[in-house]
């Protein structure tokens, strides 16, 4: 028996990516295409028009999720913010790349 018959198969990571206007699309098809034991579980799309301030966040967000990963694409730095706030507050990573966002914990690596 192989070692990789030996090992229990681990669960896939079950990733929500949040995109603007499809911004992350390209994103979505390489982890579909090479992503090993990854499951993009959810695509949360805004095609809105928006505003240069949103003041309620409400309409964009959900209220929960769950997840083992929050890809972050959105372009509007409101979104942005309170997303990772709100994943903050569930425990669950994000990764925004090449973006700052100035909450802790936020992984933002360069594009």
């Amino acid at each position: 028996m192989s070692e990789s018959e030996k090992q229990p198969k681990q669960p896939e990571q079950q990733i929500v990516v949040f995109q603007q206007r499809g911004s992350g699309e390209a994103k979505i098809l390489g982890i579909r295409d090479h992503g090993r034991d990854l499951c993009i579980a959810r695509v949360i799309d805004i095609e809105d028009d928006l505003p240069l301030v949103i003041d309620d966040t409400d309409p964009y967000l959900p209220d929960s999720l769950k997840a083992d990963l929050v890809l972050d694409f959105l372009r509007h730095p409101d979104l942005r913010y309170e997303l990772a706030l709100r994943c903050l507050k569930w425990s669950i990573p994000v990764v925004a790349s090449g973006k700052r966002v100035p909450v802790e914990g936020l992984i933002t690596p360069p594009t």
